[in-house]
């Protein structure tokens, strides 16, 4: 391992073990519900799993939270919270004619709340998938998503947030029909959430 490696493996560990100030202010360590909306840019990977299509999508996400949990692990580094998202998702295909896809997602979603302005945070979930593309290999338009991601909250006031996000976004019809070609891809999303 080189020596810059060696030098951030070991600085990002010193970080992680130093405990991170509680705080306050932050609007996530006290909120019951979150609502909010994601905007952004999906495109599809190529010979990632059996993907043989590009889909380039456009995203609109309607998403609402409710926190399971009080904070867990004050004072540590995974100082944060347990919150369900449920999610009504628009993906606008721009290089398919305009055919789209819309559905419902369920996400697990863990908030590390202890830093002040910033709130990271990762999730991961998926749900049922209405898929009009026109591809002859996906077998049916009833198809399934599960996915991944990590991203930032930057706390503009004590309920405002702005939000941007990465996820891989895996879609199927989970052996329901055959053909069945997923479309494994990376989404970016920018937004803006409201705590209650």
């Amino acid at each position: 391992m080189s020596h810059w490696k060696t030098f951030l493996f070991f600085g990002l560990l010193a970080i992680l073990s130093t405990a991170l100030p509680v705080s306050a202010d932050n609007p996530v360590s006290s909120a019951k519900r979150e609502y909010g909306v994601l905007v952004g840019y999906g495109i599809s990977h190529i010979g990632f799993g059996e993907t043989r299509h590009q889909v380039q999508t456009m995203d609109t996400i309607i998403r609402a939270g409710f926190f399971l949990s009080d904070e867990i692990g004050k004072g540590s580094w995974y100082q944060g919270r347990h919150e369900v998202l449920l999610e009504l998702p628009y993906h606008l295909a721009t290089d398919h004619s305009g055919r789209s896809m819309a559905g419902l997602y369920v996400l697990g979603h863990w908030r590390f709340t202890g830093i002040d302005a910033i709130v990271p945070y990762v999730l991961a979930g998926g749900g049922p998938l209405y898929v009009d593309l026109g591809l002859p290999t996906m077998g049916t338009k009833l198809c399934f998503s599960y996915q991944g991601g990590t991203g930032l909250q930057y706390l503009i006031d004590k309920k405002t947030a702005l939000n941007l996000e990465y996820r891989y976004h895996h879609i199927s019809n989970a052996g329901t029909a055959e053909p069945n070609e997923p479309i494994n891809s990376s989404k970016i999303l920018l937004g803006i959430s409201v705590y209650y």
